[in-house]
């Protein structure tokens, strides 16, 4: 078995630490270096339903997409919820490594995982990363459609090919508008309307679209927006990087058995659908 400092340095070679922004926080939150790993497991958030999953299952290494600290703490103690999670992944010998915006830019990356989710053929980067040369880095992708759809055709699509969550798939344009190019960002895409209105695609899937710049984005284009739920949209990078281990694994000769959590840790639990109102906006 391969001592847990491997497992990382592998990890590592996969999303360079810095190829993060310089707010992130990746890299190894808990663990052994010279502890031995035969199980990991990957998530996209380090919250206590998935560390005990990780206990669970006997993992000694939790791989999660967000970072538990992102913005530093003077305390791990066990009477705060991360501090808890902390507490019980050291407790139970497991280690936490976090790969959060370097995997977004990574080649394949969080992006190259959720348009492979929805069956769209990656074209480039829509924001490349300048220091590759090869060009295939950097935060979203611009993708393009086998045969073009309807925006009501691609949100039923999308809506089947990501994980289900409360909110589902919201869009905005016209439903029966084709859809031939579509720029997609895992995880929170807002800032990034310059470019994507910049690529010229015909839509733009991702998450977490707030009003005043979705509405802005709406009056200055002809642009589809898809807004679906932030967990929804990078949990595809975790069946990804598994079996990017996997394959890692296997060259390697670990023998390591590889997981992916199905827990929906999405924050949003209903959903109720608004019911037309004859008579207009209430007062």
């Amino acid at each position: 078995m391969p001592r847990l400092s491997e497992v990382i340095a592998a990890l590592d070679a996969l999303w360079p630490a810095d190829l993060a922004e310089s707010w992130d926080a990746v890299g190894t939150v808990c663990g052994d270096p010279d502890a031995e790993v035969s199980r990991v497991l990957f998530a996209v958030d380090p919250v206590q339903e998935i560390a005990d999953e990780a206990v669970r299952l006997g993992a000694q290494l939790l791989v999660t997409h967000h970072p538990l600290y992102l913005r530093g703490t003077t305390t791990v103690a066990a009477s705060t919820f991360k501090g808890r999670v902390v507490h019980d992944l050291i407790k139970n010998d497991v280690a936490l490594h976090v790969a959060h915006t370097n995997a977004d830019r990574a080649d394949p990356g969080v992006s190259d995982a959720l348009a492979g989710a929805l069956d769209l053929r990656v074209v480039r980067p829509l924001v490349p990363d300048p220091t590759d040369r090869n060009g295939r880095r950097g935060l979203g992708r611009i993708c393009e459609l086998e045969h073009p759809l309807t925006l009501a055709e691609l949100a039923e699509r999308a809506a089947k090919r990501l994980p289900a969550t409360a909110q589902g798939i919201r869009a905005a344009g016209d439903p029966d508008a084709l859809i031939r190019t579509v720029a997609v960002s895992g995880g929170s895409g807002d800032s990034l309307f310059d470019d994507v209105r910049a690529a010229g695609v015909d839509a733009f899937l991702t998450a977490d679209l707030r009003h005043h710049p979705a509405s802005e984005a709406r009056e200055r284009t002809p642009l589809a927006l898809l807004d679906a739920a932030h967990w929804a949209t990078e949990w595809p990078w975790c069946e990804l990087a598994a079996a990017q281990l996997d394959q890692i694994s296997d060259r390697n000769g670990w023998g390591l058995r590889v997981h992916v959590s199905h827990t929906v840790t999405d924050p949003w639990t209903a959903h109720a659908a608004s019911t037309p109102n004859s008579t207009g906006a209430p007062n």
